[in-house]
Formats: C-alpha cells, sequence, structure tokens
C-alpha cells in the first residue's frame, strides 16, 4: 500500500454520505479474536508472534467475505507512518507502539482493517460513514465467519471467545459511534449526557478512542460490557440510544439559532475567518474552529464549503499527515505554519474568471 498517496485522498467515513452524517460522524464495530493454543500476545515471544502474524497474513490473503486488503507490515515502517495510519483511524495506538512482527490488511475504501498481533491476534474493525450500523454489524460478521471456517479460535462454553483484557471477554465486540456535537457542548448540556450514559452502562470516549481526549466536540459512545449480552443485544442498545441523543443535539441547534441567530452566526464567521487568515495554529485550536464552521455548514450558517471538506480536514491537519504532505519531518512550530498554509489553501474559493 503506498502510503503518501493516501495523503491525496480520503476514507469512505468521512464522506458524509451515511444516515444523520451532519452529527454522526462514523459508525464502526471491532471484533477482538485469538487463536487457540498460543499465548496472548502480551505473553508471547518475538518467534511466536512472527508465527502468528504469518498465520494470520495468510488468511487475510484470502480475501476474507470477498474484502480484498491490502496487507501493511506494521513493524517495518517508521514511526510518523505508523502515526498517519493512527491518525486515519486504520490501527490503534497499540498496534503503532507495540513489538514484534504485527501487521494489518486494510481495504481500498478504508472501511475494513484487519489488525494483527494488537492486544489480541486479531482486531477487526469496520468503519463506516453516518449512523449505519447494521452495515458494520453485516460485514464484520462475514469477515468473522470466513476466518473462523479456516482457524480455531480461542473459545469457551462458559465464557465466550476469550481475549486479553477481561472486559472484552464474551462477544469480544466494540460497538461505537463517533458523534459531533457541539451545541450540547456550547450550552453545556453535555454532562447530562455523559450521565445518563454511565448509568446505562455506556463509554464516552475522545477522537481515538480509549485514552483519548474529546477535541473538536466530537465523542465516542460505545458499549463497557462484552460479557453475557448477545452481539446483536449490545448493537441494539447503541441504536437505541443514539436517537435520543440526536434528537437533543438537534433541539438545542434549532434553540441556539431562534434565540441568538446573530451572535451564533458571528462566532462561526469568526471562526471560518480564523482558519482562511491564519499563519499559524495548534491542532487543538484548528479542531475548536473546524467544529464551530462545521456547525455552521449544517445549519444553513455558511454556503460555500461542503461536510465531507470539514471531515478530511480534522484529519489531514493532524501532526503526521502533515508531515506526510510536506514530505519531511518538522517540529510543533513548523507544523504550526503548515497547517495554517494547507488549511488557508484547503479553503479559499479561487476567484471567479467569468
Amino acid at each position: 500500500m503506498d502510503l503518501d498517496a493516501l495523503t491525496h485522498t480520503s476514507g469512505e467515513w468521512l464522506r458524509a454520505t451515511g444516515p444523520d452524517s451532519d452529527i454522526v460522524m462514523s459508525s464502526r464495530i471491532r471484533l477482538a479474536r485469538n487463536l487457540a493454543d498460543y499465548p496472548f500476545p502480551n505473553r508471547a515471544s518475538d518467534a511466536v508472534r512472527a508465527d502468528i502474524e504469518q498465520l494470520l497474513r495468510g488468511e487475510i490473503a484470502k480475501s476474507p467475505a470477498g474484502k480484498k486488503l491490502q496487507y501493511v507490515q506494521i513493524d517495518a515502517l517508521e514511526t510518523l507512518d505508523r502515526q498517519f495510519l493512527v491518525e486515519r483511524q486504520l490501527i490503534s495506538r497499540e498496534l503503532s507502539e507495540n513489538h514484534g512482527q504485527r501487521g494489518v490488511g486494510i481495504s481500498p475504501e478504508e472501511n475494513v482493517s484487519l489488525m494483527v498481533n494488537e492486544e489480541d491476534h486479531l482486531r477487526m474493525q469496520v468503519l463506516r460513514s453516518g449512523f449505519a450500523l447494521e452495515e458494520c454489524w453485516r460485514d464484520i460478521d462475514a469477515i468473522d465467519d470466513a476466518i473462523e471456517s479456516s482457524v480455531t479460535y480461542a473459545f469457551s462454553e462458559q465464557f465466550g471467545y476469550l481475549t486479553a483484557c477481561p472486559t472484552n471477554v464474551g462477544t469480544g465486540i466494540r460497538v461505537s459511534v463517533l458523534l459531533h456535537l457541539p451545541g450540547l457542548v456550547m450550552t453545556k448540556e453535555i454532562q447530562k449526557v455523559f450521565q445518563a450514559l454511565q448509568k446505562i452502562g455506556l463509554a464516552v470516549r475522545g477522537l481515538y478512542g480509549e485514552g483519548s481526549q474529546a477535541m473538536g466536540d466530537f465523542y465516542q459512545i460505545s458499549n463497557q460490557a462484552t460479557l453475557g449480552k448477545g452481539e446483536e443485544q449490545i448493537i441494539k442498545t447503541i441504536k437505541d440510544v443514539i436517537p435520543n441523543i440526536l434528537a437533543y443535539e438537534r433541539k438545542v441547534r434549532t434553540t441556539l439559532v431562534q434565540e441568538n441567530r446573530q451572535n451564533l452566526h458571528d462566532q462561526v464567521s469568526r471562526a471560518l475567518g480564523n482558519l482562511k487568515h491564519a499563519r499559524q495554529i495548534s491542532s487543538e485550536e484548528t479542531m475548536h474552529l473546524l467544529s464551530s464552521v462545521r456547525m455552521g455548514i449544517n445549519l444553513g450558517l455558511i454556503h460555500d464549503l461542503e461536510i465531507p471538506t470539514l471531515n478530511e480536514l480534522f484529519i489531514h491537519t493532524q501532526p503526521a499527515h502533515l508531515q506526510k504532505l510536506r514530505h519531511e519531518r518538522m517540529e510543533t512550530a513548523e507544523r504550526n505554519a503548515a497547517r495554517a498554509d494547507y488549511i488557508r489553501q484547503r479553503l479559499t474559493v479561487p476567484p471567479s474568471t467569468n
């Protein structure tokens, strides 16, 4: 896979083509699986890890469930390239920072990624634009079945699928939806949402999942427990909850427009102006300003930009992406200048020749 070529493209999940994509950036389902008769990666020697990687790389090469995947040997990549794939949500930080032979199979649309020798032997994920959990489950279930027809998973009749972390034992499933909730953040209603979700056993995380902070008003809502419940039951819990959050966010946005349209329009316009004219800008400030502009587009306050462009900027302005785009290593101050330059290029509309 040509990683440099990816800097000029975007994954399917960023294209805002899925249901409710004004608020739901993406839906994702991940399955954790381990091979029977092999120790978990954290207990495996480098020689055993190499055996596992070779076996699973062969399974990925078979195009499970018709998914043709390009395989990337993660341990052969430089740190910058590994971080690039993390920013693109194709691999986890765990896989990037692990040791020994490890890899990932990636679909051309970037909506399927199969990680080998992460925390578990195999971490499968399907990622889709918008609120599309049923489609995610259909695809990942088919991939899981295809691989399981050739290898033996570590499975207990009592506990279900066995995983390195006890919290994943059972189904090994993690269902998550990435939401953009600037209205709830602005009105300080977001804490009510967090509290309600915690009461029903759901977790709230940042843009890059576990251990990451919320940036740009993006939050991942996911299940915590995997034991004692079936996959479809866990998916249904998320499917039942998310529409309530979407309705809450839309109601708050409508109220903001009705009660304070001029101030809201001013805030959004200032955010866009800063992005178009800044000469230096940090990643954190970029996320904050892009969040305001994204909301402004969805509320009809900005008309000459499209959501896919904003979605792409959230990813392409991250540190590793910028350095890949410039083909050079940069310190923080250099990245801040390069980021501002890149944003200006993407947001400036050429003057009409008519």
